[in-house]
């Protein structure tokens, strides 16, 4: 059978004629995938992945480039989509690493996660939402800027004055306790 008829008989769901392009081609494709990621198991599984879209969207085909290179195209695109669920992963790891890092930094200094929340809560909302994005999810000064369009200097000294006055609300709670102690 010539590939335009295999490609035909596929878009009508014989799965004998997707299985013949699957072999003619999977081989093609991990070759490209492996000298796109430099990685032979990511590119096996970014081929698998491919192949699955291509049954799903083999309708879509519509012959105006080799069947190659649409599969390429379909190929690249699960190659880019997965850079950037890694990126976003590895943000929110990133995220996460900076929260377990800012409660590791309270506990240390012996003040209580409650506290610091509640303190955090007592700050208007203009100085405790840029507090939150730089420290609880690790955006830059530059992103927290951007998101709520301020300038870089107004975001780091909203986060400096928010942050001077989570302490002093801290220290001063801490000296109530102590005083009470003391009784």
């Amino acid at each position: 059978m010539q590939e335009q008829e295999l490609i035909e008989n596929a878009r009508r769901g014989d799965s004998r004629a997707f299985a013949i392009l699957f072999q003619d081609h999977y081989p093609f494709l991990v070759k490209y995938l492996i000298k796109v990621t430099m990685n032979y198991n990511l590119a096996e599984e970014l081929a698998q992945e491919t192949m699955t879209k291509c049954i799903e969207k083999i309708r879509l085909y519509n012959g105006k480039s080799a069947f190659s290179s649409w599969l390429i195209s379909i190929a690249t695109n699960v190659y880019i989509d997965q850079c950037r669920k890694n990126k976003r992963e590895k943000k929110w790891l990133e995220q996460m690493q900076a929260l377990r890092e800012m409660r590791w930094q309270f506990e240390t200094q012996n003040e209580e996660w409650a506290d610091v929340n509640q303190a955090l809560g007592q700050l208007a909302s203009n100085y405790r939402i840029p507090i939150v994005l730089k420290h609880y999810y690790g955006y830059t000064y530059e992103e927290i800027s951007k998101m709520l369009n301020i300038s870089v200097g107004t975001a780091k000294s909203r986060i400096h004055y928010g942050i001077d006055k989570i302490r002093r609300e801290l220290k001063i709670s801490d000296e109530k306790q102590s005083n009470t102690h003391r009784r």
